[in-house]
C-alpha cells in the first residue's frame, strides 16, 4: 500500500481560514465566549473553542485574531484562533486543531519517530477505562501499532518554559494509565505534545498544577511510553500571524530539571 506520506489531505487544514480578522480581547467568560473589539470599532462575541483554563492566554486588551464562518446555522460567526501573549509571541487557543496538526505532521513525514506507518485512524475506542485514542497508526513493517495521545500546550510560565497541564486533568491522568496498559500489551504508546505557542522552547510537566499528572507521566516514560513535542509555526519573523498551523520544530520534553 501507499505510505502515509503520499496521502493527500482535502484542502489545507494546516492553514487558518483566510484572512484572520484582528481585534482586541475585551474579556473571556462562561468559558466558551469572548468579547472582541474589531478594528472598525465594533464589538463582537466570538466562540472560544477551549475547555481549559487558558492560563496565560487571555490577557485583557491583548491582540487576538478570529476566523469567520459563513455557515448561516452557526449562532456565532466568529471563532477565536490566536492571541498575542506577549510582544511578538503567539498562541493558538483553538483546541479543535491539535489532532489535525499532529495527524498532518505524521502523514507528511515531519515526525521521523513515527515514520513508516501505512494507516492512520482517529478516535478509535480502546482501553479498560473506555477511552478513545486520538491517532492509531498501523501497518509498519518493523514496529507494532502506535497509540498516539495528542495534548495541546499553551502554558508558558517563564519565557521559553512550557508546561502541561494548565489545570488539574483527571482525563489526562486516565490517558496516561491507558497508554501504559498498551505498552504492557506489547503495543507502542506515544504522548504527543502539540506546542501551539511560539515562545515555548521546552515542555515540562506542571507539577505545581497537577502533581499526580507529573508522577504518572514519569512512571509512564519509565514504563516505555514515548513522549514527543513539536511546535507550530504560527508567527512570521515579525511576530504577525503566518497563517501556518504546521508543526515545524521538535522541542525537548524535560522531566527532571
Amino acid at each position: 500500500g501507499a505510505s502515509l506520506a503520499t496521502l493527500t489531505l482535502h484542502g489545507d487544514p494546516m492553514k487558518f481560514p483566510e484572512p484572520l480578522i484582528p481585534g482586541q480581547l475585551l474579556r473571556r467568560y462562561q468559558r466558551f465566549l469572548a468579547d472582541v473589539r474589531l478594528a472598525d470599532g465594533r464589538t463582537v462575541t466570538a466562540h472560544c473553542p477551549n475547555t481549559g483554563s487558558m492560563k496565560g492566554c487571555q490577557p485583557e486588551g491583548a491582540r487576538v485574531w478570529l476566523s469567520q464562518s459563513d455557515n448561516p446555522r452557526r449562532k456565532l460567526a466568529y471563532t477565536w484562533e490566536l492571541v498575542e501573549v506577549r510582544r511578538g509571541v503567539l498562541a493558538c487557543v483553538n483546541t479543535a486543531r491539535p489532532n489535525a496538526q499532529a495527524r498532518e505532521a505524521v502523514r507528511s513525514g515531519r515526525v521521523p519517530e513515527l515514520a513508516g506507518y501505512r494507516e492512520c485512524r482517529s478516535e478509535v475506542r480502546y482501553g479498560d477505562e473506555r477511552s478513545r485514542i486520538d491517532l492509531l497508526l498501523s501497518g509498519h513493517d518493523q514496529h507494532p501499532d502506535a497509540w498516539v495521545e495528542v495534548k495541546n500546550v499553551t502554558l508558558e510560565e517563564t519565557p521559553g518554559r512550557g508546561y502541561f497541564p494548565d489545570a488539574v486533568t483527571r482525563r489526562g491522568q486516565k490517558h496516561l494509565r491507558e497508554l501504559m496498559a498498551q505498552v504492557n500489551k506489547g503495543g507502542r504508546a506515544v504522548l504527543f505534545f502539540v506546542v501551539n505557542h511560539t515562545g515555548i522552547e521546552a515542555v515540562r510537566p506542571a507539577d505545581h498544577i497537577d502533581s499526580r499528572y507529573g508522577e504518572l507521566l514519569r512512571e509512564a516514560v519509565a514504563g516505555g511510553v514515548e513522549v514527543l513535542a513539536y511546535r507550530a509555526g504560527l508567527a512570521a519573523p515579525d511576530g504577525e500571524p503566518s497563517g501556518q498551523l504546521s508543526l515545524t520544530l521538535p522541542v525537548p520534553v524535560v522531566l527532571e530539571d
